[in-house]
């Protein structure tokens, strides 16, 4: 039996070109830029430089610049993502990250295949594109998931600190102290926008937008509806938290209900591409009677459109709106 590693290759380099991608990431940024450090970001380069409005301008440039390169070619696919996972690479160095790595995968796959000039190309520009935008979207997720776990005990904090009497821009500052990355960054960045004469409000409503989270459109609506006809912010804030918290609890418990039928669906349509690879793998030549025959490629195109159709119907029956 002859035994073909040339997919199990291409797997292995595309893990290689998301490792190297994080790899990257934290030999530039060192832990500053971890989710799950006690200091956040924002106090740890006040640390380092002591000049808050640098520390400011730094914070709010990565911020807002990846929203800001949408016409950069290949970058607005991850764009948004990459704006919600606060990527401290700059725009431009994401698309050179994703050349190199092209470029590494293209040397791997010419020592490693050994496919022709073209497909290695295509392939190669692929798995650079694809391993960035894999790593990407896996870095939006998970900050999106732990600022959204946050945002009840943030809130809960600045109830506490309003009913001894701090003012709401005193409050937004202590859980900037207090409350991790990614929400403690954020407060901060908040907190000095206040402190040089920016509406805080304002700044909440951007902070929501840019994150694309309702929870925080409701919080930064609270607050300036109090601003403008006042009321007591502290019991405003206090059912907003609960909602907040009840609303994340009914996510998980959906999210539990659903997981069965989504592993389902996963495995339904990841099962016939596991095939394929295997038996690429074990007996290469297992198609070479009916390649060349006049339905191979009408069939294979058959084929795909119905995974393809598989995995759209899986989605919506486990997409549930709540």
């Amino acid at each position: 039996m002859q035994i073909s590693a040339a997919p199990l290759i291409y797997i292995l380099i595309f893990v290689a070109v998301v490792i190297l991608v994080e790899g990257l990431y934290l030999t530039v940024f060192g832990k500053s830029i971890s989710l799950n450090s006690r200091i956040s970001r924002r106090l740890t380069l006040l640390e380092k430089n002591g000049n808050r409005e640098q520390v400011l301008e730094q914070l709010r440039k990565e911020m807002n610049q990846h929203l800001n390169s949408k016409n950069i070619p290949l970058y607005s696919v991850l764009a948004k993502k990459a704006q919600r996972a606060n990527i401290a690479f700059s725009p431009q160095a994401l698309v050179g990250i994703m050349a190199l790595l092209s470029m590494f995968a293209f040397l791997a796959l010419t020592v490693g295949t050994g496919a022709s000039l073209g497909i290695r190309v295509l392939i190669a520009i692929g798995m650079g594109v694809g391993g960035v935008y894999v790593w990407v979207n896996n870095k939006a997720k998970k900050r999106m998931a732990l600022l959204e776990e946050q945002l009840p005990d943030a809130v809960e904090l600045m109830v506490r600190s309003l009913r001894v009497g701090h003012p709401f821009s005193s409050a937004v500052g202590i859980v900037a102290k207090e409350i991790p990355d990614p929400l403690g960054t954020e407060f901060g960045v908040i907190a000095d926008e206040a402190a040089y004469g920016r509406d805080i409000a304002e700044s909440l409503k951007a902070f929501a937008e840019r994150m694309d989270s309702q929870d925080l459109r409701f919080l930064a609506v609270a607050v300036s509806i109090q601003q403008q006809s006042g009321g007591n912010l502290a019991e405003i804030l206090e059912g907003l938290s609960k909602v907040v918290r009840a609303r994340f609890k009914l996510f998980r418990r959906v999210r539990a209900i659903t997981a069965e039928a989504k592993w389902s669906g996963m495995f339904l349509s990841g099962f016939p591409i596991a095939a394929l690879l295997m038996i690429n793998v074990l007996q290469p030549n297992y198609y070479d009677e009916v390649r060349e025959t006049a339905v191979f490629i009408p069939t294979a195109l058959v084929v795909c459109a119905f995974l393809v159709i598989n995995v759209i119907f899986m989605k919506i029956m486990v997409n549930i709106k709540v």
